[in-house]
């Protein structure tokens, strides 16, 4: 990092330099020109008074033009400049104008999930250290505590929005070339090296995914397993984490992305389960989107599959198990029910359409005062309804089983009319407060943030010599403390691992071997 930000500070430097000394040279092009200009313009009017006023004033683009010098960059500088701390900050934390067609709210609503996911595990948090054990009942009782014991459609809302992005930005950039090759493709080959390039390209953005979000995820990974060791010695609590023994025994599980298909109690960084369930939900997208390119009506049928299986799967095994949905324990059946792909899966097909839909669209859409004043009532309402909607009645078997089932999916459908309504001019100010600029850079640190935050959590509260009496209000200000002290852990992170990733993956797939500064920045 350090000797990437030299390297750019010197680049910049002589750039700098470079167009100084072009402006400097233009201007003096300019002023002999304007000189030359009027002695000719004064030998006119003495010879010629009749010449045109336009042709006196009239100077050449060659004139005054010099040549341009733009400092390139080889491969090899481009590959010290990505771990420059310099641009990677700015890109980091760039709140300029976004592209037209970016879905600009995503990125509040990314922001607003990950503040509640990390409200529900402060709760957790003070709930294991208290030595008021009945506060818990006594909040449990309120009604606005349904806001934290329901915060499991927060996940819903990233499993939401992965299948948005994944299919809005496929569709976007791959199809055309898809069908480019496709056509170019001899008749009598087409379907053997369909199937070859669609397995290189499946292989391909697997492969992208894996090596951009796997440092960073085993350097947390590496950071839970020794905080835990450190823990573990000189605690007077009992961590419910066994992060010290299955992180080191079982860490190819997060590696490979499958630990949410094991025990609970063989887990390394239980809150990691999200991350196994979205590489699994990504590789399954890829397959239907890249069969939708010549088969859209089989990749359709897919989707629709797979989502009342998944429906089926999750009442199945709720009504096996007795269920029952309660506000007191919203992680019950963590095994069964909570943590598998197979119950999670709504959600990311429900995006899936959506970006589809507003690409299909070109993110224009007419509706009338009505229907959109219809679409955003049933939204806002089935948003409440399964957050509030336990404490005012109690389910049975039947009735848990829909709503652990349908609901996430539900969830995800009020999710997919409020990006369509703020993506095609129907959000108003929601599409405001969700596209604030300022927004855009906790957005890009919520990956970070979400893997970072127990982490922060545990070593905080488990080096306490003592319980601690808690209140609601002490609750809120270690909750704003987690908040920030995540974000900003995850801007190091990002800074050291993520963001100079990201610039390497570029350099590979980048076609030109020599790059300008501005091309390496954008």
């Amino acid at each position: 990092m350090v000797l990437g930000s030299l390297y750019e500070t010197i680049l910049v430097n002589r750039q700098a330099r470079i167009d100084a000394r072009q402006r400097h040279a233009v201007k003096s092009n300019n002023n002999e020109d304007i000189h030359s200009l009027k002695i000719r313009s004064h030998l006119n009017s003495v010879m010629s008074p009749v010449v045109d006023d336009k042709e006196q004033l009239k100077i050449s683009d060659s004139d005054i033009s010099g040549d341009d010098e733009t400092i390139t960059v080889s491969r090899l500088g481009q590959v010290v400049l990505a771990f420059s701390a310099l641009s990677n900050g700015r890109k980091i934390l760039h709140c300029g104008a976004p592209p037209p067609d970016s879905l600009t709210c995503v990125h509040g609503l990314r922001f607003l999930s990950l503040a509640w996911v990390i409200m529900v595990h402060t709760y957790l948090q003070v709930f294991t250290i208290a030595e008021n054990k009945m506060l818990r009942t006594l909040t449990e009782r309120n009604f606005m505590f349904q806001t934290v014991s329901q915060a499991t459609f927060s996940v819903d809302t990233f499993f939401f929005i992965s299948g948005l992005l994944v299919t809005y930005l496929y569709f976007k950039t791959m199809k055309k070339q898809v069908v480019e090759e496709a056509s170019m493709t001899k008749p009598k080959q087409r379907e053997s090296s369909g199937f070859q390039v669609g397995v290189f390209k499946f292989l391909k953005l697997l492969g992208y995914r894996f090596i951009r979000l796997t440092p960073a995820y085993l350097f947390v990974l590496l950071m839970a397993e020794i905080n835990m060791r450190w823990l573990r010695n000189i605690s007077v609590f009992e961590p419910l984490s066994q992060d010290q023994y299955n992180c080191d025994v079982y860490w190819w599980r997060n590696v490979l992305y499958i630990n949410s298909l094991f025990p609970m109690k063989d887990m390394c960084m239980l809150w990691s389960w999200y991350m196994s369930n979205d590489t699994q939900f990504y590789a399954l997208a890829i397959i239907i989107l890249l069969v939708s390119v010549k088969y859209f009506r089989v990749a359709a049928g897919a989707v629709i599959f797979f989502l009342v299986s998944s429906w089926a799967t999750t009442i199945m095994v709720s009504l096996h198990y007795g269920y029952r949905a309660r506000i007191q324990d919203p992680f019950a059946m963590f095994d069964e029910l909570y943590d598998k792909p197979w119950t999670r899966l709504g959600p990311y097909l429900v995006g899936m359409f959506a970006g589809w839909f507003l690409l299909r669209s070109k993110n224009k859409i007419k509706m009338t005062l009505s229907t959109t004043v219809i679409g955003w009532f049933l939204s806002l309402a089935t948003l409440f309804c399964l957050v509030y909607g336990l404490h005012l009645t109690t389910l049975e078997a039947w009735g848990s089983a829909l709503y652990v089932s349908v609901g996430h999916t539900a969830w995800g459908a009020a999710l997919a009319w409020i990006v369509i309504a703020c993506c095609t001019g129907y959000g108003g100010c929601i599409n405001s407060a969700l596209s604030f600029r300022m927004l855009q850079p906790l957005s890009r640190l919520t990956y970070c943030a979400y893997l970072v935050h127990p982490v922060i959590m545990v070593a905080t509260s488990f080096q306490m010599d003592g319980p601690m009496h808690i209140h609601n209000a002490l609750t809120l200000i270690l909750y704003f403390g987690n908040v920030v002290a995540s974000f900003l852990l995850s801007f190091c992170i990002s800074l050291t691992l993520e963001a100079p990733i990201v610039r390497l993956l570029k350099i590979t797939l980048a076609p030109k071997a020599r790059r300008t500064l501005k091309e390496i920045n954008e």
